[in-house]
């Protein structure tokens, strides 16, 4: 039994799946503490699009604390916040013609989760909020209230209410769903009291890589906008690029009243979130909602660093379609020859599915044993889900799916078990 095991709780969860102790990382490989080489298609879970220890970044940040750049401030002004916001504005809000208000409201996801519904409430006037089904939105009460998993609500140990579930897109029939949602707010005898708001992740990650289509999403906009209800993204995991554009529900061609950005917002894995809202929705009294941490210097500096580095142009966004192409093409390549199998996916968050979630777990144990990162999703973690970094080389993203693929010919008996070298005398 090492230390870790020997002192953490037994809630820890990824070094179970990938028992190896971890030293270094560079872009999008990751070397243990004996020099072995893993290929990571885990990105932090999001929070890494831009790979591990970007040099760029990293530069900005040792030149910010070598100065003595204040590192804890609150929500007091600081040099590194105004440099941050504004280039949030130039790079990314004004070109896409958005006015948002930024909100600190805490360093994490499930912060910024918990600001908008709390915002939301105190707008409308109104308690109930609309989830939808396998939604994940975070750990903390207000959060778990609108996730779907029962494992993750049942840990709330109390009840979980003010919110109710409607159908994700293809949860149903292709559209049944929202109809039954309309359904229910033109009927004064369906029971549904009128919602403060709808929160909805366009792809849902952590619930299984389902995708909403463009035109369930534009629907779902004019249904909240006809009947007074505001509607939140949240973007904490598909957004930053993970799917292509910035914001993830850009193609839609929506507008939300708010958003939750978190994960790669620092561009370096620093805990970080933002809560985006319309102008007219900004009521808060000061101090009303606040934290220790929602003002995190380090994170301003790499995450204004990224974003400059990343969305002055259209470079990057260009470079994840071209490599959609090929992560797309080998997932399809492994379901046309390996029964009981699918995928779906959009942009750098795709997923393997299996009809036996059992294959799912076996697969991502068989990657680890050739040294790729991967992790399961879906209410039965019958998923496999790549999310690589968006800066991965096509050289280590042929490299992952390629041991990807003998996995699963492996596991499944599809195929001969291909030995997928894995070279560990590679440095950074």
């Amino acid at each position: 039994m090492n230390v870790i095991e020997e002192h953490e709780s037994e809630v820890r969860s990824y070094c179970r799946s990938w028992p190896t102790t971890f030293d270094r990382a560079v872009g999008s490989v990751m070397w243990n503490t004996d020099g072995e080489r893993y290929i990571d298609f885990f990105a932090g879970a999001g929070a890494l699009n831009y790979g591990h220890n970007d040099p760029d970044l990293k530069k900005a940040l040792m030149d910010y604390l070598a100065g003595d750049g204040v590192v804890h401030s609150l929500d007091m002004f600081t040099k590194a916040k105004a440099d941050f916001l504004r280039t949030f504005d130039e790079v990314v809000l004004t070109p896409r013609g958005l006015d948002y208000k930024v909100q600190f409201p805490g360093p994490t996801g499930t912060n910024a989760v918990e600001a908008a519904l709390k915002l939301a409430r105190k707008v409308k006037g109104r308690e109930q909020i609309v989830s939808f089904t396998n939604a994940f939105h975070g750990m903390t009460l207000g959060s778990l209230a609108v996730t779907g998993n029962s494992m993750k609500r049942g840990g709330a140990g109390i009840p979980l209410a003010h919110t109710t579930p409607m159908p994700f897109c293809n949860y149903m029939e292709e559209g049944s769903g929202l109809t039954y949602f309309e359904s229910l707010l033109a009927d004064s005898g369906s029971g549904l009291d009128l919602p403060a708001a709808v929160i909805v992740e366009t792809v849902q990650g952590e619930g299984g890589i389902n995708v909403a289509s463009y035109e369930w999403l534009r629907r779902l906009s004019e249904l909240c906008r006809d009947n007074d209800i505001l509607l939140i993204i949240d973007d904490i995991q598909m957004g930053c690029g993970r799917t292509g554009p910035f914001f993830s529900f850009e193609p839609a061609g929506i507008t939300p009243d708010i958003v939750t950005l978190s994960k790669s917002i620092s561009g370096y894995g620093f805990p970080m979130a933002l809560t985006l809202l319309r102008p007219e929705l900004d009521v808060w009294e000061p101090g009303e909602h606040n934290g220790t941490f929602r003002g995190h210097n380090p994170a301003f500096i790499t995450g204004a660093a990224g974003l400059r580095k990343y969305w002055s142009d259209d470079v990057l966004t260009t470079e994840v379609e071209a490599k959609t192409k090929l992560i797309e093409g080998a997932m399809l390549s492994i379901v046309s020859t390996t029964p009981g199998t699918d995928t779906r996916g959009r942009g750098f968050a795709q997923g393997l599915v299996f009809e036996d979630p059992d294959k799912a777990s076996a697969v991502v144990k068989a990657c680890f044993e050739r040294h790729l990162l991967l992790e399961t999703s879906g209410p039965e973690s019958e998923v496999v889900k790549a999310m690589p970094a968006l800066t991965i080389t096509e050289a280590e993203l042929n490299e992952g799916l390629d041991i990807l693929a003998a996995s699963v010919a492996e596991v499944m008996g599809t195929g001969a078990d291909v030995d997928v070298p894995t070279d560990e005398a590679v440095t950074s």
